[in-house]
C-alpha cells in the first residue's frame, strides 16, 4: 500500500503508487500538491471533468486521454529536450510581458500511448 512518502518519490523505474479519491476535486488538490508541474493526464469520458482537470492542473503539459510520455521536445517539434524545467519563470535580466508568462500545453487524445 502507498504511503504519504510516496507521493513526493520519483522512483525512475516501473513503479506505481495509486491514490484512490471521493471526487475529481479532490484528485485535482492531490495533484497540485504533489506533482512536479511537468506533465498530467486525465482519462474520463466526462467533457466537463476534462475541462476542469485541464483549467485547474498546474502543469506545463496537462493531457486528456492520452499518456504524458508524449511531453518531449521532439514530439512537440522544438528539437531536442525542452520541456524538461518545472519552473515558471524562466528569463534573467530585463523582463518584459514575455518574459513573465508561460505556455501551458493542453493535448487531448482518443487513448494514444507511446511505446
Amino acid at each position: 500500500p502507498a504511503t504519504e512518502a510516496d507521493w513526493s518519490t520519483e522512483y525512475l523505474d516501473y513503479i506505481l503508487a495509486i491514490k484512490v479519491v471521493d471526487s475529481l476535486e479532490e484528485a485535482i488538490a492531490h495533484i497540485n500538491r504533489y506533482n512536479t508541474k511537468h506533465s498530467e493526464a486525465i482519462v474520463t469520458d466526462n467533457y466537463f471533468a476534462s475541462q476542469k482537470f485541464l483549467q485547474e492542473v498546474d502543469a506545463a503539459a496537462v493531457y486528456v486521454n492520452a499518456s504524458t510520455r508524449f511531453t518531449d521536445g521532439f514530439v512537440f517539434g522544438f528539437g531536442a529536450e525542452i520541456g524538461i524545467s518545472t519552473q515558471k519563470l524562466h528569463a534573467r535580466g530585463p523582463m518584459g510581458l514575455e518574459e513573465l508568462t508561460s505556455t501551458k500545453y493542453i493535448i487531448y487524445g482518443e487513448g494514444q500511448i507511446r511505446s
